[in-house]
């Protein structure tokens, strides 16, 4: 349990940190899970434009620190390389 108020008052920022970086995770989660879904229904066209809206919102997870860099490189790749192969 935290005794001094400066560690209360980390415990009160890092739940609001937690409570955003959350939301951010879960945005860039949804961006990708639309270019699975465009990929599975093999609708290249839809798939080419979901990839292009979520690359910027990996980078953006990268800059605000909820992704690895090299993490968000694997996925938007992976996801490149599979757009391809349609």
């Amino acid at each position: 349990m935290a005794n001094t108020p400066q560690a209360k008052k980390r415990i009160r920022r890092n739940e609001r940190r937690a409570e955003v970086n959350g939301n951010r995770v879960g945005r860039i989660r949804t961006f990708i899970k639309k270019v699975e879904a465009a990929l599975e229904a093999g609708d290249k066209t839809a798939a080419t434009t979901a990839l292009a809206a979520a690359q910027p919102e990996l980078q953006r997870g990268v800059a605000k620190g909820v992704l690895h860099k090299n993490t968000a490189s694997r996925k938007f790749a992976r996801l490149t390389k599979r757009l391809g192969a349609l």
